[in-house]
This record gives C-alpha cells, sequence and structure tokens, in this order.
C-alpha cells in the first residue's frame, strides 16, 4: 500500500512539476483528448457505459489490453485499430515526459543533499 500511495505521489508530482512547461501541456491535453474522444466513441459506438469506455480506452492506449472489454461492431473494431494507431505514440510521448520530470526532480534532490 505504502509503494502505492508513493507512486501516486510521485505521479501528481510529476504532472504538477510539468504544468510550467508548454510542450508537456500539449502532451497532457492532448493525452486528454485522445482518452476523450475513445471514451465518448466507444459510448456511442459500442453502447457502453462511460466508465467501462473510459477503462477501455485507457487500458488499450497503455498496451494493457486486459480483452475484458472488445468491440463487437465493425464501426467499433475500425475505430479502435485507428485510435490505437494514431494514440499510443502520443500516450508514450506522454509516458515519457512524466518519467523525464520524476527523474529531473530525484536528479535536483540528490544534487541538494
Amino acid at each position: 500500500m505504502i509503494s502505492f500511495l508513493m507512486t501516486t505521489w510521485n505521479l501528481l508530482t510529476s504532472l504538477l512539476s510539468g504544468i510550467g512547461d508548454p510542450q508537456f501541456r500539449r502532451l497532457l491535453f492532448t493525452a486528454a483528448v485522445l482518452i476523450l474522444s475513445g471514451t465518448i466513441a466507444m459510448n456511442r459506438i459500442e453502447g457502453w457505459a462511460v466508465v467501462d469506455a473510459f477503462y477501455f480506452s485507457v487500458i488499450t492506449l497503455t498496451t494493457v489490453g486486459f480483452g475484458d472489454f472488445t468491440p463487437e461492431t465493425s464501426l467499433g473494431k475500425v475505430f479502435t485499430a485507428f485510435y490505437v494507431l494514431s494514440g499510443i505514440g502520443v500516450i508514450v510521448a506522454f509516458i515519457n515526459a512524466l518519467g523525464e520530470r520524476r527523474l529531473q526532480r530525484s536528479r535536483r534532490h540528490h544534487a541538494a543533499h
């Protein structure tokens, strides 16, 4: 439980430290728009609850892919294929930017001590 809390804290502090950087803000905005658009699309196309559509969008773009939700309609399958092709790069870039923020904070902390 402690490692989960520490990881959550590191995520939040990395997010907050990146807000001042315009490039980081663009990545954050683009990632949020991608997840929102996937959520809305799967809610409309597949008729999934918003929470399920959001879950699917995040799990799909982070390439975890548990497989508990899969599109059943042809439109849903085609949308998902394009969604993955267009979205994974953005999500990877965003996660990389978060990692860079975390490393920068860690280096500054160690340099101060």
